[in-house]
C-alpha cells in the first residue's frame, strides 16, 4: 500500500521516462522542419501551423489538445474524492460532439474566408467592436492560465511520485521547472507544428496505458465487483473536515443539479477555449472539420474508462490512513504500485507528455489572442506579420510563467477546481461567438448588439468570479475559490457558478439588445457576409488590415 508521495527514486520507471521525454522534446525541436513554410514568421504559421492540417493531424491534435492532465489527473482524482460526482465529464463530452458541431464548421468557414487567427478576430469582424473584441481576447488569455497550471500539476505529481526532486523548497519544484523550460523552449521554436507532431506520441503512449490499465489492474484487485465495493465502503467513510460522507456510487438528489448544470456549461465551454478553437482553424478545410467531429467520441469513451482509476485507487488502498492527502497523486502512485516498473515509466510519460501537448498549445493560443486583439489592435496597428510572430512567441512565454502564478497560489487538492474556475470565465464569451455565428432576418444578419454583448460579458464575469472566490475548500473556513458550485438564484438549489452566470450574461445581452435596437441605436458595419460562414474550401485571406481600428 502507498500512502504517500514517492519516498525514493525507481531507477527503471524514471529511466523509461526520461527516454521518452527527451524522445518528445527532439520531435519538438524538429517540428520546425516539418512542413516549413517559406514565410515562418507569420501568425499562420507560428500559431496555427499553417492551416494545412488534415482530418489524422487533426484528429491526433484535437486529442491532445483537449484530453489533457484534467483527463489524467484531475478527474480520476475527483472520482477519488467524491465518487459519482466525478463523473460529470463523460456526458459533458457526450453533450458537446453534436454542439460544436453545429457551429464549428461555420467557424472555421468564416475565420478562412477572413483570415481570423483567433475567436476574439470573429468578434472584431462580426461586430466591428474592438472593445468586444478586446473582451473576448483578455477572457481566453486569463481562462487559459489556470487550464496552463493544470497540466503543470500533472507533471508535478508524476515527478513528486517518482521521487524526483527534494523534499521541500527549490530542489522540489527543479524538475518541474527543467520540464516547464523545456516546454517553453520548443514551443518558441516550432509554434503549433510541435505539439501537432508530439500528439501522435502522447494519444498512443494514453490509449496503450489506459487499455493495460482496465484489463491489468482489476485482475490484480479482484475484478470490478471487488473494486466497486472497496470503492463505496471507502466513500462511505466520513470526511473529517466536514463530519460528512465523503461520497457516494451514486449521486445523491441534492446534488443533481450541480451534476447536470456542470456537465452542460463544461460543453458549452470546451470550444469557447482558445486552444480548442486554434485546433479547429489549423483544419485544412471545413470537412476535416466535421470528420473529427465526428470520431472524436472515440476520446469520450477513454475518458470513460480513465475515470474509474479513481474507483481502483480507492480499492488498492492509495492515501489511505494519510492525513491530508493529496487526491492528485492517486492515479500516479496506482500506476506505481500496480505496473511492473518499466511500465509504470510508460504511464508516467503518458501522463507528463499529455501535460506538454495541451499546454503548448494553450500557450501559443493565449500569445495569439494578445498578439492580434491586444498588441497590434490597440499598441501597434501597423505591425508586420513578423513582428506579430516574434511578440507571440514572447508572449506564449510569459503566459506559461502567469500559469506558474496559480499553480504556487491556488489549492491544488483538487486540481480540477483551476479548469472549471476557467470554466466560469471563458463560458461568459458563448453569447458573442456562438451567437454571432448564426443570424436573424432575410440577410442573416446579427441580432445582438455589440454594448449589450459587453454588458452581459462584464455582468457574467463579475457575477461568476464573485461567487466563486466566495466557495471555500472543505475544512479551510477562510479558503478562496475552492470550488465552482453555488446556491442558484430563485431555484435554490446547489450549481454550477458558470451556467448561473451565463444565464444573467444572456439576460441582460438580450434586453439590452432589445432596448437598443428600440432606441435605434446607431450600430457598427459587418465586415462579413452570409456566404462566408458556409464556405467549404477557399485561399486563404490576406490578414485583416489595420484600417479597422478606428471603430468602437
Amino acid at each position: 500500500m502507498i500512502q504517500a508521495a514517492g519516498t525514493h527514486t525507481d531507477a527503471v520507471s524514471l529511466t523509461v521516462f526520461v527516454v521518452f521525454f527527451l524522445a518528445v522534446t527532439v520531435i519538438g525541436f524538429f517540428a520546425a522542419r516539418w512542413r516549413r513554410a517559406d514565410d515562418a514568421l507569420h501568425l499562420d504559421e507560428w500559431g496555427l501551423g499553417g492551416r494545412g492540417f488534415g482530418t489524422v493531424v487533426s484528429w491526433f491534435l484535437l486529442g491532445g489538445d483537449l484530453y489533457t492532465a484534467y483527463t489524467f489527473i484531475a478527474v480520476p482524482a475527483l472520482v477519488y474524492g467524491v465518487g459519482a460526482a466525478g463523473f460529470y465529464a463523460v456526458p459533458y463530452t457526450i453533450i458537446a460532439w453534436p454542439l460544436v458541431f453545429l457551429f464549428l464548421p461555420r467557424l472555421w468557414s468564416v475565420a478562412r474566408s477572413k483570415g481570423y487567427v483567433t475567436l476574439a478576430d470573429f468578434a472584431r469582424g462580426r461586430y466591428g467592436s474592438r472593445y468586444l473584441a478586446l473582451a473576448v481576447a483578455l477572457t481566453g488569455i486569463l481562462a487559459t492560465m489556470p487550464y496552463i497550471a493544470l497540466q503543470l500539476v500533472g507533471i508535478q505529481a508524476v515527478l513528486d511520485t517518482m521521487g524526483v526532486g527534494g523534499s521541500s523548497g527549490f530542489a522540489k519544484d527543479l524538475p518541474l521547472l527543467i520540464a516547464f523550460a523545456v516546454l517553453a523552449a520548443y514551443t518558441y521554436s516550432s509554434g503549433l507544428r510541435a505539439p501537432a507532431l508530439i500528439a501522435f506520441v502522447k494519444d498512443t503512449l494514453v490509449y496503450i496505458v489506459v487499455i493495460v490499465a482496465v484489463i491489468y489492474i482489476p485482475i490484480r484487485l479482484g475484478g470490478y465487483g471487488h473494486i466497486f465495493h472497496d470503492a463505496a465502503t471507502a466513500l462511505a467513510q466520513k470526511n473529517p473536515a466536514t463530519g460528512k460522507a465523503r461520497g457516494s456510487l451514486v449521486s445523491g438528489p441534492k446534488a443533481q443539479w450541480a451534476y447536470a448544470t456542470l456537465a452542460l456549461g463544461s460543453a458549452m465551454a470546451l470550444f469557447m477555449y482558445p486552444h480548442s478553437a486554434t485546433g479547429v482553424l489549423a483544419s485544412k478545410d471545413r470537412n476535416t472539420v466535421r470528420r473529427n467531429l465526428a470520431i472524436m467520441p472515440a476520446y469520450s469513451l477513454m475518458l470513460g474508462l480513465l475515470s474509474l482509476l479513481g474507483f481502483m485507487a480507492l480499492s488498492a488502498g492509495i492515501g489511505k490512513g494519510v492525513k491530508g492527502y493529496n487526491a492528485q497523486l492517486a492515479v500516479p502512485q496506482l500506476f506505481q504500485q500496480m505496473f511492473p516498473s518499466w511500465f509504470a515509466g510508460v504511464a508516467f510519460a503518458a501522463i507528463g507528455i499529455g501535460a506538454l501537448v495541451p499546454a503548448a498549445i494553450m500557450s501559443i493560443a493565449a500569445a495569439n489572442l494578445f498578439t492580434r486583439n491586444v498588441y497590434r489592435e490597440f499598441v501597434r496597428p501597423a505591425a508586420t506579420p513578423a513582428q506579430e510572430t516574434r511578440v507571440a512567441k514572447i508572449v506564449s512565454l510569459v503566459v506559461k510563467l502567469g500559469a506558474l502564478g496559480f499553480v504556487l497560489g491556488i489549492d491544488k487538492q483538487f486540481s480540477i477546481n483551476l479548469q472549471l474556475l476557467g470554466g466560469i470565465w471563458i463560458l461568459q464569451t458563448f453569447p458573442a461567438i456562438v451567437g454571432g455565428l448564426f443570424g436573424w432576418g432575410k440577410h442573416s444578419s446579427r441580432w445582438f448588439h455589440r454594448w449589450a454583448l459587453l454588458a452581459g460579458w462584464a455582468a457574467g464575469m463579475a457575477y461568476g468570479t464573485y461567487m466563486a472566490y466566495g466557495v471555500t475548500a472543505a475544512g479551510k473556513p477562510h479558503s478562496h475559490f475552492g470550488g465552482s458550485a453555488a446556491n442558484i438564484p430563485v431555484i435554490g438549489q446547489i450549481g454550477y457558478i458558470g451556467v448561473t452566470a451565463f444565464v444573467l450574461n444572456l439576460a441582460v445581452a438580450v434586453v439590452l439588445t432589445l432596448v437598443l435596437r428600440l432606441a435605434k441605436t446607431p450600430d457598427t458595419p459587418d465586415e462579413t457576409t452570409p456566404a462566408d460562414y458556409l464556405l467549404e474550401d477557399t485561399p486563404l485571406a490576406a490578414p485583416r488590415t489595420p484600417e479597422v481600428a478606428a471603430l468602437p
